[in-house]
């Protein structure tokens, strides 16, 4: 795990205690961590590719894909490194809206968020449709800076935010739970920070 620029802002325990999942602390700044080097991905080389295992459905380029209805999502995010923060500000495309331009219905159960640097992670479909995730292009009203996984990154602020993969260029869905780059190296296969669901071991 690279961490650069960590900045923590600890508060006491307050009222907002019911917010912050077990084991978690809230945090006044955004960390930035990764697995590995910040790739700093052009607009102009950026793509999202929609796949049922290796077969392509539907490939959008920067200009398509921020022409797509745009929504906007302000929610608590949770790192599995213990930090909370509150009331985070996204711009992007649902990705109801992503699966409802390339015409289909979720063809599986399962689906593996993919990243240009190579990293991937897997999220049950059913924890990215009806509202619960997007694609991020926007924090705060400007571009997602590349440390924050810009120029789009996945967010599905209900699990912990490993999943919402940084650098997204796709989805692909796949016919089992396949485990991606932290789930192969003990994580856990869902990451529900209101269960403590850090590890493989966690039940």
């Amino acid at each position: 795990m690279v961490t650069r620029g960590f900045f923590s802002g600890r508060r006491p325990p307050s009222d907002t205690d019911a917010r912050i999942p077990p084991g978690q602390y809230l945090e006044q700044g955004f960390p930035v961590l990764s697995a590995g080097p910040t790739p700093r991905v052009r607009t102009e080389d950026w793509s999202f590719t929609l796949k049922h295992g290796p077969k392509p459905i539907k490939k959008w380029n920067w200009a398509e894909f921020n022409a797509l209805p745009q929504s906007k999502m302000t929610r608590d995010i949770h790192c599995v490194t213990a930090w909370t923060k509150f009331n985070t500000p996204w711009q992007g495309v649902m990705i109801d809206d992503i699966f409802a331009d390339a015409g289909i219905e979720p063809p599986t159960a399962y689906t593996l968020a993919l990243s240009f640097d190579g990293y991937s992670t897997n999220v049950p479909t059913k924890d990215l449709v009806t509202g619960k995730a997007m694609v991020a292009l926007l924090y705060e009203g400007k571009p997602i800076t590349p440390d924050h996984g810009g120029p789009a990154r996945l967010l599905v602020p209900h699990l912990y935010f490993w999943k919402s993969a940084k650098w997204v260029n796709g989805l692909q869905f796949t016919e089992r739970d396949e485990p991606g780059f932290w789930e192969l190296r003990g994580y856990h296969m869902y990451g529900d920070p209101w269960r403590e669901q850090r590890y493989s071991s966690d039940p």
